[in-house]
């Protein structure tokens, strides 16, 4: 006969689920204040912000025909068009510059500032789908916006350094200068004030609509207010001041200067743009972080 002998088990200690005992490796909080911006945050996103410059960049023009060769056609055929009709109907002067490159440098610096102010600039309308479903730091899309775009100035000032370097082996009046060195510069000077003034209206259309196409026509009279298709030097002195005041027209001036030797540069109109521009990206910052807590309430 077998006896059964009962198994006598030790008591188990309570499981404790205590937080501290574990490590994340996200975690989310509320934002405690307007100056609350996680730059350390994005910094750690920085993958995802190339994987949206990838997917800006290659989405823009896939199941077209042309493809990339669209970053050519586009400013080429501008150019021409401002040549025939601001150059030779409209005979405004270029300061004795060859009319092709004189339009080509306020293009290629013209629309990079324009195609990365009104891409940024709905970033909040665009993306709610992609916003409202997963975590991650909101400043990185604007930021991979404004590199997406850079990619695309880069083959642009490729086009334009191509003509240069023609009139420059063919033609007198071309006088590039040691001002070329600050090209970088100015480049950086747009893409901060592009991304701030983005931002800026991507918070407001969250709940104005409207704004975004009050934008796109703003856009382009703004190009009117800067030296695009005319030189600085044609403007009367009583008015100049007030395209002064726009900080887009030292970068256009200095450029022009820079590779051509005609132009208007000065230190004071440079810092003054680049000041301006860090105080737009610094209210724009400010006003994202703000409306980022709340934008699906209202988009």
């Amino acid at each position: 006969m077998q006896t059964t002998e009962a198994l006598q088990q030790p008591k188990s200690s309570p499981v404790t689920n205590s937080s501290d005992d574990q490590e994340w490796t996200e975690v989310i909080r509320p934002q405690t204040g307007l100056f609350d911006l996680r730059l350390d945050e994005v910094w750690r996103y920085r993958d995802l912000i190339m994987l949206f410059v990838r997917r800006d960049f290659v989405s823009t023009y896939k199941q077209t025909i042309l493809g990339p060769i669209w970053f050519f056609i586009q400013p080429l055929l501008t150019t021409l068009t401002y040549v025939i009709i601001f150059g030779n109907i409209a005979k405004i002067s270029t300061d004795n510059m060859p009319q092709l490159l004189f339009y080509m440098a306020g293009i290629t610096i013209w629309n990079y500032f324009a195609i990365s102010l009104t891409s940024v600039s709905t970033v909040f309308t665009a993306n709610a789908a992609i916003f409202g479903k997963v975590y991650f730091p909101r400043l990185t899309m604007p930021l991979s916006i404004v590199l997406s775009n850079l990619v695309r100035f880069g083959i642009q000032l490729g086009l334009f350094l191509a003509i240069w370097v023609y009139y420059l082996a063919t033609d007198s009046r071309v006088h590039p200068n040691w001002v070329i060195i600050l090209i970088p510069l100015l480049i950086v000077v747009m893409a901060v004030l592009s991304l701030g003034l983005g931002m800026i209206f991507s918070a407001l259309t969250t709940k104005y609509r409207d704004l975004a196409m009050l934008l796109v026509f703003g856009v382009q009279l703004f190009m009117y207010a800067t030296p695009i298709i005319y030189p600085l030097s044609r403007v009367p002195a009583k008015y100049q001041w007030l395209i002064l005041a726009n900080p887009m027209t030292s970068i256009v001036e200095t450029f022009r200067y820079a590779f051509m030797g005609s132009g208007t540069f000065n230190w004071l109109y440079v810092a003054y743009s680049s000041a301006v521009s860090l105080i737009i990206l610094m209210v724009g910052i400010l006003i994202f972080n703000k409306v980022q807590k709340s934008f699906t309430d209202t988009v």
